[in-house]
Parts: C-alpha cells; sequence; structure tokens
C-alpha cells in the first residue's frame, strides 16, 4: 500500500539587522510574498517592556524584572499572517512605539532570562506554521540552524534618518552600542547569514534582492 508522502518541515526565514535598517518591512513584504506568517521579534521585547513601565518597576532592575516575568501570561499567536503578543489577556501593540518604550526596551532585551523566555516563545511559532522572523538574534540565537538567513544593514545616518521620520528619537548609535555590546545574544552577523546592504533600495529593490538571496540559498519558491 502506497504511503502518503510526510508533510514538509516549517520553515524559519531569520531576518536580523540593526533599528532601522528597513528588516521588518522587508521581512512583511517577504512573508506577504511567500505567504508565511511575520513574526516581529522586537515587539515581543516591546511588550514586555510596556508591562515593567505599566507596573512601575525599574528596567534596570532585573530582579524585579525577572519576578514580573514570572507572574504574568504571555500569550504568542497571530493575526492572520501577522505575530501578535498579549500579556495578561491584553493587546499592546498601539502603545509599542512610544518614546519611553524606545528609551528602555534595549535594557530589558539585555536580560538573559528574558531573552530566555521570549527565544522558547519564538520558536514555539515553528511547531505551527514556516515563518519569517525578524530581529537582531534570529539566525545567530533563535534559529541557528536555518540556512535562510539574512542581516539588513544601512548606514547609520541613513537609519537616523528613517527613525526621524517615524518620529522616533532614541539614538541609533546608543541603540547600536547596547544592542551589539549586551552579553546575552549581541547583535551580530550569524553564520551563514548574507549581508544586504539597504542603505540606497527601494522597497521593491530591496524586496527583489531579498528573494535573490533566499534563491541562492536554496529556498523553493523564492522566485
Amino acid at each position: 500500500m502506497n504511503q502518503s508522502p510526510s508533510p514538509a518541515p516549517h520553515i524559519a526565514i531569520a531576518i536580523d539587522g540593526p533599528a532601522a535598517s528597513g528588516k521588518s518591512t522587508l521581512a512583511r513584504l517577504l512573508a506577504q510574498r511567500l505567504g508565511l506568517i511575520m513574526v516581529n521579534s522586537g515587539d515581543m521585547y516591546r511588550a514586555i517592556t510596556w508591562k515593567v513601565l505599566q507596573q512601575h518597576i525599574d528596567p534596570r532592575d532585573p530582579a524585579a524584572v525577572i519576578a514580573l516575568l514570572e507572574r504574568i501570561a504571555i500569550h504568542c499567536g497571530h493575526d492572520g499572517m501577522t505575530s501578535t503578543i498579549t500579556i495578561d489577556g491584553v493587546d499592546p501593540r498601539d502603545a509599542l512605539r512610544s518614546e519611553a518604550i524606545n528609551a528602555n526596551v534595549s535594557t530589558i532585551a539585555a536580560i538573559p532570562a528574558v531573552r530566555d523566555k521570549l527565544i522558547d516563545l519564538q520558536r514555539g511559532y515553528l511547531r505551527h506554521a514556516s515563518i519569517v522572523m525578524e530581529g537582531r538574534d534570529i539566525g545567530s540565537v533563535v534559529f541557528p540552524n536555518t540556512p535562510y538567513k539574512i542581516y539588513v544593514d544601512a548606514a547609520e545616518h541613513v537609519r537616523a534618518a528613517r527613525r526621524h521620520d517615524m518620529g522616533e528619537v532614541d539614538s541609533i548609535a546608543q541603540r547600536d552600542a547596547a544592542d551589539s555590546q549586551r552579553a546575552a545574544a549581541p547583535l551580530v552577523v550569524a553564520p551563514g547569514a548574507t549581508i544586504l546592504d539597504n542603505s540606497h533600495h527601494t522597497i521593491e529593490s530591496g524586496l527583489t534582492a531579498v528573494l535573490e538571496i533566499l534563491r541562492q540559498q536554496g529556498l523553493v519558491g523564492a522566485e
């Protein structure tokens, strides 16, 4: 008797890079093009930061942050093709780009226990679907074995201008330093990742470049 072929395993496409490099936009468009779920790992750290600030906890107090982490309920899911996160049943997405969160998210993301908790949740997506996940340690820590890794970069002045255009005033240089110098899962170019300089790409040409990289990395259907 012929057996049905086993279903293809789910895949993870890792899109890493510094703030305002354009990785979120490219990840979202790529997920739409390929019919995958787009997971914004940064929003997960922002959601924890939102809860910390809402509870009037000092983000620089790791013990207090960890104690909060142990008593809250975090649920990760998706709405259509986009990831969602709720904390104690509340969806904080409308507050995640506030100046206060921008100023504190790197501090929260540097706490190893926070990263461990969220990495487990991030990996959980792959049990249910193929994904495009963007962040700072996706190819290096979250999915180190995926063959599909892209590091999206751009010149600092370009990223600063993009940040300004988005109405966000945090320092690109400070964010870069905090993300690259932290002890826990620092921002690095993951082994096997292809670097895309997104300084001068349009959205359309950037997406074309990402698809070409993935084709070269062996992703079927990345035309």
